[in-house]
């Protein structure tokens, strides 16, 4: 199969191109290639032995087989050396159904090993830090987790101690694993030997769905996946985009997923008076629609930078720009924790997804004079969690609607509340803090009869006569690509699992 590649290329990542993809171990694309697992030989024509393919590079008219029998034969050799001493954890290891080992030694392991007698090595279980476990039996030393401390965390904290066969994963002895992405070195062992205290024995590998999303812990916008098992966020995990996290996420990250498991959820419309009183869709967004008809004075909308673009850009439209002061809050740390070997990647100080469209569809970082305000306002509009924290008597404004997951004290004397998904459980968009739209799935089903935003606020627009029925966060997007000069010219089709830059028409660059 002929192939055509950059100079400089390896040939594992060639081989990647032309659809084959070479067993390996201690390769990793974003870290320093080492070549110490023996995995990915492959016969070279006119090489006078096997060549690993993680670390030698193409050339013009070069001649690789990967399938040769001497290549697969040398696999075969590492594979059975690797398993004399791995123990058969398989039914009770969280890495099964993503082993790469079990992967491996299925696709082309031999049927028996010649070490049937063999007595196993044992070492206990160590704990590396505040998540990590360290499990040496399972090791096979491909030292991903350590070039990853060295090389991209820049914490020297992990090594390989002693020699051969007794050789282990060390950590310094007056440290732990607690940097703010050691997490990572979960997600690069290829084996079950680095596991995760909070995911250990939740799930099985198969019983999980996984889907494309954005980390909604800060403005970096990770790109991750979300794995949910019955209806339940169970995991957040890394997804490759260059452009934006590379191969990574944060610690801090990687804990968002149990807000959005949260059971103190609205699951039904409310209607204001004495007390709250459970009503049907139909009923609450005709008292919504009637409150915005009977505006009289200035309008606020109060909004999180947490929400879609989609929502945040309905939000604006329900109460017209005549009268209207949007304004948004965004709760910011003191510092920034970057990952030192990765240029541009860090958990930003601004603790929110979306400030950048916030700011992109005309919101303004004006919470407070905007909380003033709204004290006389004719109508108050709040999206999602705009009023945590806000003391009741800070807004005396009768009419209140209040469009969120949880009911804070505030939101209770709103006339309306309406329930909204939150980020797992809706189709959407962010922008990042370099301006980079990204798209994020559903990965699971709304509680009772919440629905996304972008639908709650386009129903009350139809219901003014001021638009359609929008089915999709497709069309609610396409809508605002239309309207908006910022977003001119990008589709959400268009955007796919990469996302574009606002003002490029063309879909981001995507990782090799």
């Amino acid at each position: 199969m002929p192939v055509s590649v950059p100079k400089g290329t390896t040939i594992l990542e060639a081989a990647k191109q032309a659809g084959v993809l070479i067993p390996h171990y201690c390769y990793h694309p974003g870290l320093p290639i080492a070549g110490v697992c023996r995995m990915c030989l492959v016969e070279v024509e006119k090489q006078p032995k096997l060549q690993i393919s993680c670390a030698t590079t193409v050339a013009e008219g070069q001649v690789v087989n990967v399938f040769s029998d001497q290549a697969k034969k040398a696999r075969q050799g590492v594979l059975e050396f690797l398993l004399i001493n791995h123990p058969l954890d398989c039914p009770i290891c969280d890495q099964a159904g993503e082993c790469e080992l079990q992967d491996y030694v299925f696709q082309e392991g031999q049927a028996r090993t010649r070490y049937a007698d063999y007595a196993k090595r044992f070492n206990p279980v160590e704990d590396f830090g505040p998540d990590i476990l360290y499990v040496p039996n399972r090791c096979i030393l491909c030292t991903r987790c350590v070039r990853f401390m060295e090389h991209a965390a820049h914490d020297d904290v992990l090594n390989v101690s002693e020699r051969g066969d007794r050789a282990v994963i060390g950590i310094h002895p007056d440290k732990k694993l607690d940097h703010t992405w050691a997490g990572n070195v979960v997600d690069l062992c290829p084996v079950g030997s680095l596991l995760s205290k909070d995911f250990l024995h939740r799930a099985r590998a198969w019983e999980l769905d996984k889907t494309a999303s954005v980390c909604p812990g800060c403005s970096q916008g990770c790109n991750v996946n979300l794995d949910t098992r019955n209806n339940v966020v169970v995991r957040l995990r890394p997804r490759a985009n260059l452009e934006v996290n590379r191969y990574f996420m944060c610690d801090y990250g990687r804990g968002q997923y149990r807000w959005m498991n949260h059971g103190d959820r609205i699951e039904a419309p409310l209607l204001g008076g004495k007390d709250l009183t459970a009503v049907d869709w139909d009923h609450a967004l005709d008292r919504a629609v009637q409150l915005v008809k009977g505006i009289s004075g200035p309008a606020v909308t109060l909004v999180s930078p947490g929400a879609s673009n989609e929502a945040l850009y309905l939000a604006r439209q329900v109460l017209g720009n005549a009268r209207l002061q949007a304004a948004f809050r965004v709760h910011r740390e003191a510092g920034e924790w970057s990952l030192a070997g990765v240029p541009d990647l860090a958990l930003r100080a601004e603790r929110a997804p979306n400030v950048a469209g916030a700011l992109a569809l005309g919101y303004r970082e004006e919470f407070e004079a905007a909380i003033q305000t709204a004290a006389d306002a004719g109508l108050l509009l709040v999206l999602d969690d705009a009023l945590d924290g806000v003391a009741p008597e800070a807004l005396q404004t009768p009419n209140i609607i209040y469009l969120g997951t949880r009911l804070p004290e505030i939101a209770r004397r709103a006339r309306v509340v309406l329930p909204i998904a939150n980020v797992a459980e809706e189709d959407g968009t962010f922008v990042n803090r370099d301006r980079r739209v990204q798209r994020y799935f559903q990965a699971k089903a709304a509680p009772g009869m919440a629905r996304p935003a972008w639908w709650v606020l386009g129903e009350i627009l139809r219901g003014l006569g001021r638009g359609d029925t929008l089915s999709s966060a497709e069309e609610a997007f396409d809508l605002l690509a239309q309207s908006e000069p910022a977003f001119g010219g990008l589709s959400y089709a268009g955007l796919g699992v990469r996302g574009a830059v606002l003002g490029s028409r063309q879909p981001a660059g995507q990782p090799a």
